[in-house]
């Protein structure tokens, strides 16, 4: 039988360098931007010193920074020192460049690219300029997902040997928005999250196969493009594997993205999103909960930030920078090209690098 303990604090909140603060330009000022990024920055006092959208209408009534009316004024401003790229993928790269050449450090919001290639060289780009350069893979800095992260560096649970993800919630509105353009949608721009932190977690095992399917629900409404239920399957060389699943629109008055986190000393478990947020670790038949504040919105974007201004300021790369995120990229194309193709198991060789 086992018994319940209080964990011991464990420093997990976002946390800026004391004595630097650059200014910050955001290029790309969607409803993501709006509703997530600035009040994220304005919570940790942050300085968005200006913005740019090429679409005017997006940044009417903003107030507070200067809203630019071209890129190259943005990318000219001297008071700017990184640049957070919040725009679509496949405008992403260029826009990308331009700000390494201008002399800016960049975060770029996920996925970085349409195809690990172009990654690659935007990677290879900044690190010849000495550009720092990460991704906002923000559910890193999700309260229980960064607990987790940190306990299983600290060995807490002994070697992981399998991830669980389970999807018990409402999709976000997709039909008439950019996101149902995109070819398996589920798989690459929302599930990129869950493989990214599959990938920290499992860190340092070589992946020998990703199995994945993305199909149409029966409640799916005809004019919705993209398919709304997907799993993803992660394969190791030791035999550890990752398992997300998501079944399209659950209905349910208690949404939640609960996960388990197996290893060969103990057990993670917890969930995120939507108020669900717990964790608890179980080792040696005792079961600690963890106390939490905060949540992946807004606090995980500035998570995000905070681990890049923090690299910057110490001459380091960033733990979420863009080589890192060249695997978890990788995994995500994978994952596309094996659902394409009924759920073939694809090796990470046959995703051009």
């Amino acid at each position: 039988m086992s018994s319940t303990a209080i964990a011991p604090e464990v420093e997990y909140r976002p946390t800026f360098p004391a004595d630097y603060r650059p200014g910050i330009g955001l290029i790309g000022f969607g409803d993501i931007a709006r509703s997530w990024h600035m009040p994220a920055y304005e919570k940790y006092g942050v300085p968005v010193v200006g913005v740019y959208d090429p679409a005017p209408a997006a940044t009417a009534g903003l107030r507070g920074p200067t809203v630019f009316a071209t890129l190259e004024e943005l990318l000219g401003d001297d008071e700017i020192e990184i640049v957070d790229v919040a725009t679509r993928p496949d405008v992403r790269p260029e826009v990308i460049r331009r700000a390494i050449a201008a002399g800016k450090h960049v975060l770029a919001q996920k996925p970085l690219a349409l195809d690990v290639r172009t990654a690659r060289e935007l990677v290879e780009e900044a690190e010849r300029h000495g550009i720092r350069f990460a991704v906002n893979q923000n559910g890193r800095w999700s309260p229980p997902w960064r607990i987790a992260t940190l306990l299983i560096e600290q060995g807490a649970i002994g070697d992981v040997v399998a991830v669980t993800h389970v999807h018990d919630r409402p999709l976000p509105p997709l039909v008439g928005t950019h996101f149902d353009e995109l070819d398996h949608f589920v798989i690459y721009d929302y599930f990129v999250h869950w493989i990214d932190i599959s990938r920290c977690w499992l860190d340092g095992k070589p992946v020998t196969a990703v199995r994945a399917r993305d199909y149409r629900t029966p409640d799916q409404p005809l004019e919705a493009r993209s398919p709304w239920a997907a799993w993803v399957e992660i394969e190791y060389q030791d035999g550890a594997s990752a398992l997300i699943r998501s079944v399209g629109e659950g209905r349910t008055k208690r949404p939640s993205c609960p996960f388990w986190v197996h290893g060969t000393e103990g057990t993670i478990r917890g969930s995120v999103l939507l108020d669900s947020d717990f964790l608890e670790l179980e080792r040696e038949g005792v079961v600690s909960s963890f106390a939490l504040d905060g949540a992946w919105y807004p606090d995980g974007f500035a998570g995000s930030l905070a681990e890049l201004v923090s690299a910057v300021a110490e001459d380091r790369e960033p733990f979420n920078s863009a080589r890192h995120n060249l695997l978890s990229l990788r995994m995500t194309l994978a994952a596309c090209k094996s659902a394409e193709e009924e759920a073939r198991a694809v090796s990470l060789d046959e995703i051009p690098s």
